[in-house]
């Protein structure tokens, strides 16, 4: 088996980083983290990196470093719903995903390379889906997990296949890149153990009685001489992601951004479990205005969350289309009060089929295909602006035809007798007297269930004029009035 890692050194920045519109993920600022007597930066970003910011230091020698610094409290929640994000989209790529110790995603990818390519072009589009996600990541192959995760700590894109060659490349090492507890780490370092080789060439009998023989089952598995069972990700069966501001929101612009970041991430989760999605919900998340004005009870204040369902006749996951229809979707939508998160929920997520093309599509280059043009009038439009009329079982001309919205490019054809492209709201009296009956008659006799019982014999006729109508008399009559009831092209 190859293993490939996904390492992901910054990921409780990039939980945060990756919310914030690209302005404002240029300014400086930091995670925090630790009890409220002491906090520390967990983590910061390039630009207070920049001005002498590092992770560990204290917050108050931060703030007299740059003062005016924008600092958030670390939430282990947010990484938490990043790792299982990117566990959904790593799943597009493998079926053998696990998540290793909070700061990595491993894959099986021997059988993948069969199906995606040589591990360079693998490589390279897991890198271009990262980087599209806004993650900074290293990435390295190996035959063993924790080799891997090794590898990828010590020199990113290293990609090995033979364990000799692994062996070799984890002896040069450092032993704190290995994965061993901290308290492991420093006491090795005290007996001037630095690199994995020297820890090797040690007795293991003496390792086990120093060190437990969990160290050896460890170093057994990094080499692979020993088994690495792993618990591996499934994909859950619905898509739930939510983004909360730091300010409120009243306007639609604004909330463009965070909308186009949600729906990244469920095309994302759509590809990695090679689905789709054909109805998900917009929940705009209001402001407390008892906590805003301060003088009403808050369950009489808050306003409900305001809810925007956006459904498609057909399942879709490509990112630009679900991202315009949600627009447009949300435009439509008024704002009571202030929004403080926005939140997207997909629960009906149906296998995706994609769409057949002709080898030499004449479509020009401009057009939209039918399918996308369909979605976009029905979202600018309205759920029942857009309809087509498909056949109904019932023998009577004025019940024969309904409106569907369930629109097809090509509707079946409807096994009828000949019928007026013109059928008249109701029938009225044809006065010709040089009628000519072309065919007929066809008799109809229906509707007594619903108190509606016509009986009437129709025939194709061309009047004085070199028309061609769609009249009937009552049934059985040769010699009555004619009653039109439509007009052939």
């Amino acid at each position: 088996m190859l293993w490939a890692c996904l390492l992901l050194p910054r990921l409780a920045l990039d939980a945060i980083r990756r919310k914030l519109p690209t302005d404002a993920a240029e300014t400086a600022f930091a995670l925090i983290t630790g009890p409220a007597q002491r906090r520390v930066l967990l983590d910061a970003n390039a630009p207070a990196c920049a001005a002498g910011l590092h992770p560990g230091q204290p917050l108050l020698a931060a703030q007299a470093l740059l003062p005016g610094i924008a600092v958030r409290e670390h939430d282990p929640r947010e990484d938490a719903a990043l790792r299982r994000l990117l566990a959904g989209w790593a799943y597009r790529y493998s079926s053998l995903v696990c998540l290793q110790d909070g700061d990595a995603i491993l894959l099986e990818v021997e059988g993948s390379l069969g199906l995606f390519g040589p591990w360079p072009r693998l490589e390279r589009m897991l890198r271009d889906d990262l980087r599209g996600l806004g993650i900074e990541h290293r990435i390295a192959m190996a035959p063993t997990p924790l080799g891997a995760c090794v590898l990828a700590a010590c020199e990113d894109g290293m990609a090995l296949t033979d364990a000799t060659q692994l062996q070799r490349m984890l002896g040069r090492a450092p032993i704190a890149k290995a994965r061993l507890p901290d308290a492991q780490v420093q006491a090795m370092a005290s007996m001037g153990l630095r690199q994995l080789r020297q820890l090797f060439a040690l007795p293991r009998a003496g390792l086990a009685r120093r060190f437990g023989a969990g160290l050896l089952e460890h170093l057994d598995r990094l080499r692979g001489d020993a088994p690495d069972p792993r618990e591996f990700y499934r994909p859950p069966d619905r898509f739930e992601q939510r983004i909360e501001f730091g300010y409120e929101i009243s306007h639609h612009p604004a909330l463009l951004f965070p909308l186009r970041r949600l729906v990244n991430d469920l095309s994302a989760y759509l590809a990695g479990r090679d689905g789709g999605v054909q109805r998900f919900e917009l929940v705009l998340e209001h402001e407390d205005m008892a906590v805003i004005e301060g003088h009403a009870p808050r369950e009489q204040r808050k306003p409900p969350d305001s809810v925007v369902v956006v459904g498609l006749l057909a399942a879709e996951r490509e990112p630009a289309r679900l991202f315009e229809l949600a627009r447009a979707r949300l435009e439509h939508c008024s704002i009571p009060a202030p929004v403080r998160a926005l939140r997207l929920v997909a629960r009906e997520l149906p296998p995706f089929v994609p769409a057949g093309r002709d080898l030499f599509d004449s479509r020009p280059a401009q057009a939209l295909p039918w399918e996308a043009l369909r979605e976009r009038l029905r979202a600018r439009l309205g759920e029942n602006a857009l309809y087509q009329l498909a056949g109904h079982p019932d023998p009577r001309p004025e019940q024969a035809l309904r409106r569907d919205v369930l629109l097809v490019r090509e509707p079946p054809p409807l096994l009828l007798p000949p019928r007026p492209t013109w059928l008249l709201p109701r029938p009225m009296p044809l006065r010709d007297h040089a009628l000519r009956v072309l065919s007929g008659p066809e008799r109809i006799e229906s509707g007594w269930w619903d108190g509606g019982d016509v009986r009437r014999d129709y025939y194709v006729v061309e009047t004085s004029q070199g028309q061609r109508a769609w009249a009937f008399r009552p049934a059985g009559v040769r010699d009555g009035a004619w009653m039109l009831h439509g007009w052939f092209a």
